[in-house]
């Protein structure tokens, strides 16, 4: 049985509708490409749709930066709910709730910018093309807070379109198509791989990765994760990523550890993929390697230097000497063990202190925190001088952190942190955030 792709149908319809269109794609600019959308909007057979929806889509990619946004701004006006229709639909459905005034609520409350983006989304590239627009709407919401109706109806659709029940789940190895390995080195964000040597021991025997992909964007990872295959729980990430397979203790794995979980569409900020991946990760590693049986990270801390030089502005922490400040403050601290060692004891306490107490909105300051927790995991262990690269200095000061998957504990700690921010946490790093060794 021959397959045929969605692109190939799509593009099949692109070229029956274009002998349907009322005139040739001849105008350009941004008020040419709004003029179209209000056709688009318009009747239309399905083919001279896709087939105008692609022009649009044409038209507006072949736009610069600045001409975008200035698109995306008229279409936010031009495509926003009418407010006297919506108001009289309310005030109709408040006199009398019943299913046709319900629907007529539904509809007037739908911003016609919604139908226009499913009718873009038709269009060959349609996905790829509308996620782009969310990304720049994101990078330009602070300058045009205007933008924000707009960017809810992007990411109302997204979240629909990008719903579990589309995403493909796959194990990526050395044998996937180079464009998706291309991808991974250009999108891991947590450790920098540094080329295809790096990529290659990534992949080894003792390690795994996995991603989710979507239909509309099948050379396209929504996110990965990397798992390394270890012995106990790892405690710093230079052995991890930089060891060869040879080099390591020949002991059968009984851990996987999560040390790199990547999202790779900014245009999806928001739409979460990474608790679905992780439960399907420890799914897929469990089925292959029965004898594992800890799941955890090994996770950054991003948060916890910025959090510490602020209550350094406003005052010395309990735990932190004028000789520790002095210490943390040089430059080569880092790199020398004499002086890092006398740092360790208040430094892990204040950490552990941020990780488990420090809160806004009754969650942890910390995102990564925020993520796991949310899932369900505990805080394990942490660990000292587990990055001293630049960026694990800059962030954590050097330290990570491993969250705990236990099976027969996710779903207690995970109804216990959404309902009463409770941070589930071992008592060794319990014992750290009181102050104790």
């Amino acid at each position: 049985m021959t397959r045929v792709s969605v692109s190939q149908m799509l593009n099949a319809l692109v070229d029956l509708g274009r002998h349907y269109l009322d005139r040739p794609s001849v105008d350009t600019g941004v008020d040419a490409l709004v003029a179209r959308c209000h056709d688009l909007v318009s009747a239309h057979g399905e083919a001279s749709g896709t087939a105008l929806a692609s022009q649009i889509l044409d038209s507006y990619l072949a736009l610069n930066d600045d001409e975008h946004l200035g698109a995306l701004l008229l279409l936010d006006t031009a495509f926003a709910p009418d407010a006297d229709t919506l108001s009289a639909a309310a005030r109709s459905y408040a006199d009398n709730p019943d299913d046709d005034t319900y629907r007529a609520l539904a509809n007037a409350i739908e911003a016609p910018r919604q139908e226009l983006f499913r009718r873009l989304n038709m269009a060959p590239g349609g996905t790829t093309a509308i996620v782009g627009m969310r990304q720049l709407v994101l990078a330009r919401l602070r300058e045009h807070p205007e933008l924000k109706p707009f960017e809810h109806d992007l990411k109302h659709l997204l979240a629909s379109w990008f719903n579990r029940g589309f995403l493909q789940f796959e194990q990526i190895d050395w044998r996937t198509p180079a464009v998706i390995l291309e991808k991974l080195i250009a999108y891991e964000a947590v450790h920098e791989i540094q080329g295809w040597d790096d990529l290659r021991r990534r992949l080894a025997d003792d390690r795994r990765c996995f991603g989710f992909f979507h239909p509309a964007l099948p050379d396209e990872p929504l996110i990965f994760v990397e798992v390394a295959l270890t012995h106990g729980l790892a405690g710093e990430i230079h052995t991890l990523i930089d060891t060869a397979p040879d080099e390591q203790k020949k002991q059968q794995p009984d851990t996987a550890i999560f040390y790199s979980i990547s999202n790779c569409q900014t245009g999806l900020a928001g739409i979460s993929f990474g608790n679905f991946l992780i439960k399907q990760v420890a799914d897929a590693v469990k089925k292959e390697f029965p004898g594992i049986t800890q799941f955890a990270t090994l996770s950054p801390i991003p948060g916890f230097r910025k959090w510490l030089d602020d209550v350094l502005v406003r005052d010395t922490p309990d735990w932190l000497s004028e000789d520790d400040i002095d210490l943390l403050n040089r430059s080569d601290w880092r790199d020398n063990e004499l002086i890092r060692q006398p740092l360790k004891p208040a430094l892990m306490n204040l950490c552990a202190r941020y990780l488990i107490e420090e809160k806004r909105n009754g969650r942890p300051l910390d995102p990564v925190a925020r993520f796991h927790l949310g899932n369900g995991a505990s805080v394990e262990r942490l660990n000292w001088a587990a990055d001293l690269s630049d960026k694990g200095i800059e962030q954590s000061t050097g330290m990570m952190v491993n969250y705990l998957y236990d099976s027969e504990q996710i779903v207690r700690n995970h109804e216990a942190y959404v309902r009463d921010g409770i941070v589930a946490a071992s008592s060794a790093v319990t014992k750290l955030a009181k102050g104790k060794d």
